[in-house]
């Protein structure tokens, strides 16, 4: 499998798991363009530029993956792209239903684009953002969770945020 892939998501932070799927998938294609997609309906812990900011940091040695983000429908930014296959990763049965709801959504928006599932590895299929985010807040240690080019980032800012609750 050539050409472009797109791994759309929120990396609210970048954990272990996405940073996985992001070298896998590398590995796969000539370009993977890693978007942070700006959802209206959530609220954000770190800033998208902060997020931009943090994957750029974990993949500054991955001359074939690129940082962008979006906002607007996913459909849109990879036609604007020039893209047609989506990366998502799949950690449990939940997330496959999940997961089937928006591929079957954007297919109907638009036939051409595909989605593509790899499994998380098994030793961070118990790992998610909102994971490390509560554990960092509540001042645990995130190391292991998080790449270790961001972990002292991460956790100084979920730790102050932790304190001023």
């Amino acid at each position: 499998m050539k050409d472009m892939i797109i791994y759309p998501g929120s990396f609210d932070p970048i954990t272990l798991g996405h940073f996985d799927l992001i070298q896998r998938a590398a590995r796969m294609t000539d370009h993977l363009v890693v978007a942070v997609l700006q959802n209206p309906n959530k609220k954000g812990f770190f800033t998208v530029e902060e997020r931009v900011e943090m994957l750029k940091i974990c993949t500054k040695d991955m001359p074939n993956v690129s940082i962008d983000s979006s906002g607007g429908l996913l459909v849109d930014y990879i036609n604007k792209k020039g893209g047609k296959l989506i990366l998502r990763g799949l950690r449990a049965v939940s997330d496959f239903e999940y997961e089937l709801q928006y591929a079957m959504l954007n297919q109907r928006l638009d036939k051409s684009i595909e989605a593509i599932y790899l499994m998380t590895a098994s030793e961070y299929s118990f790992l998610s953002s909102s994971v490390v985010r509560e554990i960092g807040h509540l001042g645990g240690d995130i190391s292991g969770m998080v790449p270790e080019a961001i972990v002292d980032t991460v956790k100084q800012r979920l730790l102050l945020a932790g304190k001023q609750k």
